[in-house]
């Protein structure tokens, strides 16, 4: 099942979305510039091989709902968002809302 939702966090709209797969989901929160994401995300490959796309994304690890997913701590993050000032143990929210 896929479930897309809008959410607002102070006031600006986010799509999240879930996908219920074998065993584990699949969860995102996203706007037009960049999100974050389960342990799915592999950050590396972002940075290294897929560089010159300049994804501006996060990743938390052990969450298994949106909300989960949205006050964890971000366990890596890519190159681009660390130029936004998102940082490695940031929550969820407050990353999104450095992406706006």
């Amino acid at each position: 099942m896929i479930n897309l939702e809008p959410i607002n966090i102070e006031g600006y709209t986010f799509l999240s979305i879930s996908v219920e797969l074998p065993k584990t989901n699949l969860l995102v929160v996203t706007n037009d510039k960049g999100y974050i994401m389960c342990g799915a995300l592999d950050v590396a490959l972002l940075n290294e091989k897929l560089k010159d796309r300049k994804v501006i994304a996060g990743r938390a690890v052990g969450v298994k709902t949106i909300h989960q997913l949205l006050d964890a701590p971000l366990e890596s993050i890519t190159y681009e968002a660390e130029e936004l000032g998102i940082t490695k143990g940031m929550i969820g929210r407050e990353a999104l809302l450095k992406m706006i």
